[in-house]
């Protein structure tokens, strides 16, 4: 074939696809019914029961709605589940509209920050175009939950419970991100006139004054003090008056959470496994806990997320949901498609490629809650909860198959504990700086 597609070439292509009975039968089934439903095997629903052989019991299934809050819901379930079981409730829920309001709020300063940190840089450079291309969306990592709640705490739902905007945030973020970019223009013009330092970070206060008002309008005002009040199974009544966020996460949840550390499975060539890696401008709270990752092999992030719920605690997780799944039962298996028989292609690639190649990354933050092992101990399927609300997978519930784990789970966030000597200490050793746009740099959403 020459480089460009010849009449001759659009003839041969038109009459093999016309003698093949296989491609006209795939033809007529996805013209009708599209890729996926005429590509689904139906026989996974067999293959990947609800049955898990260790199973943590949560409370009722959580909504993020029209949101890009997964990583917050991952983590508030994770908390929540001490306090139902420790204070022996039906159910209980943390505000996820709390840390929201805080987050955009940091988000806004980091890039402003980020924005004076590269006066120097063309702004049609590849690095102050990525700071421009996201300055606060919805997507986050375990690292920026943290830095939320050991600066600001927790409160439970009633005290700051969802509005319609927390709910569907993309016409506050839009907003919110045209008012960024239109800071980080007047900043860098100002620097551009000859304008001080100190003349630009008193324009960044009045600027942060607008951000904070604009959440205040959005999301509501953030209470300082609150009372809990809840009644547990036995019908008993409390209500603890006057607490800080702060004061309620400690007393209420009571998670260290500098005991907890964040495992990727990164199969590349430029991250070898064993070392502890960060991505440049990745973060929320300014002079925070930075974003850092453990990389290690798959199996690792298996052996130490059991281990976790074995011990009675959920694990929270990042991992490409769009990829082999089906949201409307809840599966999550690497063979519930199958479109290289339909399409009559071949799909190759491995997860370091599929990384590599803009592929696959992490997109989705959800929460383990309980694994399957045959006899032998070998691991045959998770139990997932996620955040899309009942109606989606088993009550809301999904569940992934080993291979799927395998094949497009990139993270876990375990207490350190569960890792050995080595692997703390290199986990604790200087990370590796990774660029911005790299894989690994992706945000939960």
């Amino acid at each position: 074939m020459q480089n460009s597609i010849t009449y001759e070439d659009l003839a041969a292509f038109s009459d093999k696809f016309a003698a093949s009975t296989a491609g006209r039968v795939a033809m007529h089934a996805v013209t009708n019914n599209g890729v996926l439903k005429s590509a689904m095997d139906q026989e996974a629903m067999r293959r990947n029961p609800h049955h898990f052989s260790t199973e943590l019991i949560q409370g009722d299934i959580t909504s993020q709605k029209k949101s890009g809050r997964c990583w917050m819901f991952a983590a508030t379930n994770c908390m929540r589940y001490q306090v139902i079981h420790r204070f022996q409730l039906e159910t209980f829920e943390l505000s996820q509209n709390y840390p929201l309001f805080y987050d955009k709020l940091e988000k806004a300063n980091y890039f402003l920050e980020s924005i004076l940190e590269t006066l120097s840089e063309p702004v049609e450079g590849r690095l102050v175009s990525h700071l421009l291309r996201d300055p606060l969306g919805d997507g986050g990592q375990w690292d920026m939950f943290v830095n939320l709640v050991k600066k600001y705490g927790m409160v439970p739902k009633d005290a700051m419970p969802e509005t319609a905007v927390s709910g569907g945030t993309a016409e506050m973020t839009a907003a919110m991100t045209e008012k960024l970019r239109e800071d980080a223009c007047i900043l860098r013009a100002m620097h551009g006139g000859g304008k001080t330092l100190d003349d630009l970070r008193a324009a960044k206060d009045s600027m942060m004054s607008d951000i904070y008002g604009m959440l205040c309008i959005c999301l509501g005002r953030p209470p300082q003090k609150f009372d809990f009040e809840f009644t547990d199974k036995d019908g008993k009544f409390t209500r603890d008056e006057g607490l800080t966020p702060q004061a309620f996460f400690e007393k209420y949840v009571a998670m260290d959470l500098d005991d907890y550390v964040s495992l990727i499975n990164a199969p590349t060539a430029d991250k070898p496994f064993y070392r502890s890696y960060s991505v440049k401008y990745l973060g929320n709270v300014a002079g925070g806990r930075p974003v850092r990752y453990l990389n290690l092999p798959v199996e690792r992030l298996k052996q130490a997320a059991a281990a976790q719920m074995k011990d009675g605690e959920p694990v929270w997780f990042g991992c490409d949901v769009g990829k082999s799944s089906d949201r409307d039962s809840g599966i999550m298996d690497t063979k519930l498609y199958d479109r290289e028989s339909l399409l009559g292609v071949r799909f190759g690639m491995d997860k370091g490629q599929r990384l590599t190649y803009g592929q696959s990354l992490m997109t989705h933050a959800m929460v383990l809650t309980g694994v399957d092992e045959d006899s032998a101990g070998k691991f045959l399927r998770w139990r997932v909860e996620n955040s899309w609300g009942k109606d989606c997978g088993k009550d809301g519930y999904f569940v992934m198959n080993d291979d799927w784990f395998t094949e497009y789970t990139y993270q876990v966030v375990v207490h350190k504990k569960y890792l050995t000597a080595e692997e703390l200490a290199a986990y604790e050793a200087d990370p590796i700086m990774l660029e911005p746009w790299d894989p690994m740099g992706s945000l939960a959403k």
